[in-house]
C-alpha cells in the first residue's frame, strides 16, 4: 500500500502542490501589494506568476483524471473531474454571495461564460481537432441527447423564465423554492441514472475506439496509449462496485490529489480577479471580459483533457466531459444562489439580455443539430468556434 500510495504522490506531484498552495499564500500575504492601482510592471509581473502556476497545476490534474478515467471507465472517470471543478467553482460564488457587497448577478455572469466557453469554445475546438486528424466521428447518440436534453431545460429556467415571470430579471420569492427543488431533483435523477442504469448510454461507439478496446481487452496485444486508454473506458471487465473495491487506496489517493491540485487553481483564479480588472479597465477592455477570462482559466485542466480525448478520437469522452461540466454547473450553481438569496433576502438576477439569449438559443440548436447526426465533423466545430467569436463581439458591443 505504502509503495502504491509513493508511486502516486511523485516528487512532481509534491512540486505542483508545494507551487499552487504556496502561490496562494503569498497572494495573501502580498494583498495590501496588489491592491488597485497596482504599478503596471509588478501588474505584469504577478499575472504571468499567477498564470504560469495555474499552468503547471492544470496539467497535474489532467494527470490524475487521465489515470482514475482508464481506472474507473466512463462515464465515472469523467465525472470525477467534472464535479471536483463545478462543486469548487460553486462554493467560490456562494462565497462571494456570502460576502460584503451586492453580487445580484454573479452566478448569471458566471453560468453564462461557462455556457459559452464549454458549449462552443472547447466542443467546437475539439470537434474540429477529432475531425482534422480522424475525420468524422460517431458517438453514442443516446447519452449526448440526454445531456443536451437537460441543458436545454436548465437555460430555460436559469435564463429566460426569469424574465417571463418574475420582476426585473429575478424570480419571486414564492417561485424559487420550486425551481430550486426541480432543479436539485432532476439533476440528483440524471446522476441516479447516468452511474447506473444508463451507463452504457455514455460509453464510446466509434468503431476505431471499439475496435482497439477489443484488441487490448482480449489479446494483450500492444496497442497505441490512446487506444488502451480507449480500452479501459469503453469495455471494463469489473462493475464500478467491484473496480472500487479492488482499487480503494489507489482511487481515494488520486482523487485527493486530483482536488489538492484543482484547488489552488480555482483559488488563484478568482484571488487574480482583481488584477485582471486592474489590467482590463487600463486597456479599455469590457468589463465582462474579466469573466470570461477567468472562467476559461478555471475550466482549463478539463479543456486540455477533452481536447487530449478529441486527439484520440474518443468523441464521447469529449462529450461526457463538455456536455457534462455544462450539465452541472448550471444544476449546481443556480439552485445554490437561488438558496443563498433566499437565506439573505438579496435579489438574485438570473434574466439574461437579449443578445445573449439568442446566442445561447443558437448555440443549444447548434448543440441538438451537430449531435443529431450519427457522426460529428470538423465542420461541426468550425460552426460552434464561429458563434463563440461572435459572442467575444457583443462583449465588446
Amino acid at each position: 500500500m505504502t509503495a502504491a500510495i509513493r508511486s502516486i504522490l511523485t516528487p512532481t506531484a509534491i512540486v505542483r502542490l508545494v507551487l499552487g498552495w504556496g502561490a496562494f499564500a503569498a497572494l495573501l500575504f502580498a494583498g495590501p501589494l496588489l491592491a488597485p492601482p497596482v504599478p503596471g510592471p509588478l501588474l505584469v509581473t504577478a499575472l504571468a506568476i499567477i498564470v504560469g502556476v495555474i499552468l503547471i497545476c492544470a496539467f497535474g490534474v489532467v494527470h490524475e483524471a487521465e489515470h482514475l478515467a482508464r481506472r474507473l471507465g466512463d462515464p465515472y472517470g469523467s465525472l470525477v473531474l467534472t464535479l471536483s471543478i463545478v462543486l469548487i467553482e460553486v462554493v467560490l460564488i456562494a462565497a462571494v454571495l456570502l460576502g460584503p457587497g451586492e453580487h445580484a448577478t454573479i452566478g448569471r455572469d458566471s453560468v453564462m461564460a461557462v455556457s459559452m466557453i464549454i458549449l462552443n469554445a472547447v466542443i467546437g475546438l475539439c470537434l474540429l481537432v477529432a475531425g482534422l486528424r480522424h475525420g468524422s466521428l460517431a458517438h453514442n447518440r443516446t447519452g449526448v441527447s440526454t445531456y443536451l436534453s437537460l441543458i436545454i431545460v436548465f437555460a430555460a429556467l436559469a435564463f429566460a423564465l426569469p424574465a417571463l415571470i418574475g420582476t426585473n430579471g429575478s424570480y419571486e420569492a414564492w417561485q424559487e423554492i420550486p425551481i430550486i427543488v426541480i432543479t436539485i431533483g432532476i439533476y440528483a435523477f440524471f446522476l441516479f441514472r447516468q452511474m447506473g442504469a444508463q451507463a452504457a448510454d455514455f460509453y464510446e461507439v466509434d468503431p476505431r475506439v471499439t475496435k482497439s478496446a477489443e484488441v487490448a481487452s482480449t489479446t494483450g496485444a500492444e496497442v497505441a496509449p490512446e487506444s488502451v486508454s480507449a480500452a479501459v473506458e469503453t469495455a471494463p471487465k469489473q462493475g464500478i462496485v467491484e473496480i472500487i473495491s479492488t482499487h480503494r487506496t489507489e482511487i481515494i489517493v488520486r482523487l485527493a490529489l486530483l482536488i489538492a491540485t484543482v484547488t489552488p487553481i480555482v483559488l488563484l483564479s478568482h484571488d487574480m480577479a482583481s488584477l485582471l480588472d486592474d489590467g482590463l479597465g487600463r486597456l479599455g477592455a469590457p468589463v465582462a471580459l474579466s469573466g470570461v477570462v477567468i472562467a476559461l482559466i478555471v475550466f482549463l485542466p478539463e479543456t486540455i483533457t477533452s481536447l487530449r480525448a478529441a486527439w484520440n478520437g474518443e468523441i464521447q469522452r469529449v462529450s461526457n466531459l463538455c456536455h457534462g461540466a455544462q450539465v452541472s454547473t448550471v444544476g449546481l450553481t443556480i439552485p445554490t444562489v437561488l438558496l443563498i438569496g433566499l437565506i439573505t433576502d438579496q435579489p438574485i438576477v438570473l434574466a439574461e439580455s437579449s443578445a445573449n439569449l439568442l446566442l445561447l438559443g443558437v448555440t443549444l440548436l447548434l448543440s441538438v443539430t451537430a449531435f443529431a447526426a450519427k457522426r460529428v465533423t470538423a465542420v461541426h466545430g468550425a460552426a460552434h468556434l464561429v458563434v463563440f467569436a461572435i459572442f467575444g463581439i457583443t462583449l465588446f458591443s
